[in-house]
């Protein structure tokens, strides 16, 4: 039985980001760069006026003369010819400053009369101009390879006129249940039957961590049906059964991945809740099984399939890429000889420190702990009591 990091080790083994493909700009939130990309233009590509008003010589402007104006520059609309001494050029916000102009007057310190104008507040330095490229310059390194982007980034590389951009390729998960007792949600339940519920929750995670998640229903117990979901499966990067783990009479999806000729690689981890994660090599695709109980199954997505995914995405390499720290607001008992995991929700205390409070039920079949939990309390193997206010590693589920 492998512990959580050799169990992880085993799973990141050969595993490296995937190939790129190209996405518009308008899909880049989540992705990551796949190489670096520079802006194709300088940002602004020319001197623009900040504010509305007259484009003059800051010379002439320091004077009490009376000032032409010789034209307009609304934004879109440059005026071509340029300012000489005593000229002016009305100008409006995001327009082109005029060849010759230096300082925009703001239209609330001028007087106009006619096409005259006489300048009421004094202007003690140049002033309301947006220079060619205090953005960014042709050429510059926008965003560098393996860089997470974000919602925002669609409009800067829109800015540097990059309709298109190079990302990692989001690995293509293929996700099952299996069990004769499961139901999907709104049907009638017969004696003994309950709601298959697992895969929703575990396909938002999974998305989240950069998967592309495909589910394909649930198995029944027989190995010619959990055979045949693992074929439909034949084009995923990663195959994530869920249940029929353990070692019953009617446990058929490890034999069934036998049968396929799948590689078994560790079969059990020593972990609470997830004892029976188990993972192996079918064909071109990594195959990690899950619990069947809620708790055992999430917990183990977060512990292993979120490094999986994560390191074929691009994202990460390992658990402790997306571990952190904080203060546990009642005692934790010493552990025993498996890394456990606590389901726990974040909350402040008047310090502003991070707290995590333990939720009170831990059994592994629950999901309404989930509600309020948002973290998982690492306890690794053997580690001693913690008392209140001591800190302990967490794992963020949400």
């Amino acid at each position: 039985m492998l512990s959580v990091s050799e169990a992880i080790d085993s799973l990141l083994a050969g595993a490296s980001a995937l190939g790129a493909e190209t996405i518009p700009i308008s899909a880049v939130s989540g992705r990551v760069a796949a190489k670096d990309l520079t802006a194709q233009m300088t940002q602004p590509p020319f001197a623009a006026s900040a504010m509305d008003g007259y484009a003059v010589r800051f010379e002439d402007a320091q004077k009490t003369t009376t000032i032409k104006v010789i034209g307009e520059a609304p934004a879109g609309a440059p005026f071509e010819h340029p300012v000489g001494a005593g000229e002016a050029v009305r100008i409006f916000t995001g327009g082109a400053m005029p060849k010759g102009a230096d300082h925009v007057v703001i239209q609330e310190h001028v007087k106009r009369d006619g096409e005259a104008i006489s300048i009421i507040e004094a202007q003690t330095s140049p002033r309301h101009i947006r220079h060619a490229g205090i953005d960014f310059m042709l050429g510059e390194t926008l965003v560098k390879a393996g860089e997470l982007l974000h919602q925002l980034h669609g409009s800067i590389l829109a800015a540097a006129n990059v309709p298109e951009i190079a990302v990692v390729r989001r690995p293509k998960i293929a996700l099952f249940s299996n069990g004769d007792e499961l139901i999907e949600p709104g049907a009638m339940l017969k004696p003994g039957q309950i709601v298959n519920s697992n895969h929703y929750a575990l396909t938002a995670m999974m998305r989240a961590w950069g998967g592309e998640v495909t589910y394909l229903g649930c198995a029944a117990d027989t190995e010619a049906d959990i055979r045949e979901h693992f074929k439909q499966a034949a084009k995923a990067d990663i195959i994530m059964p869920i249940g029929g783990a353990s070692v019953g009479d009617y446990d058929c999806v490890k034999p069934a991945f036998r049968a396929l000729g799948g590689t078994m690689l560790f079969e059990k981890v020593a972990v609470r809740p997830g004892k029976p994660t188990w993972h192996g090599r079918l064909d071109g695709a990594r195959v990690l099984g899950l619990p069947g109980n809620p708790a055992s199954a999430i917990v183990s997505a977060a512990l292993f399939g979120q490094a999986l995914i994560r390191r074929l995405a691009g994202r990460s390499n390992r658990q402790s890429a997306f571990t952190s720290t904080a203060k546990t607001t009642i005692p934790l008992a010493a552990n025993g000889g498996r890394e456990s995991y606590l389901r726990a929700m974040t909350i402040g205390d008047e310090s502003g420190d991070l707290c995590v409070q333990p939720v009170a039920n831990q059994d592994s079949s629950l999901l309404s702990p989930f509600t309020a939990a948002n973290v998982l309390i690492r306890r690794l193997v053997h580690a001693p009591a913690v008392p209140g206010g001591g800190a302990v590693d967490i794992i963020r589920l949400r």
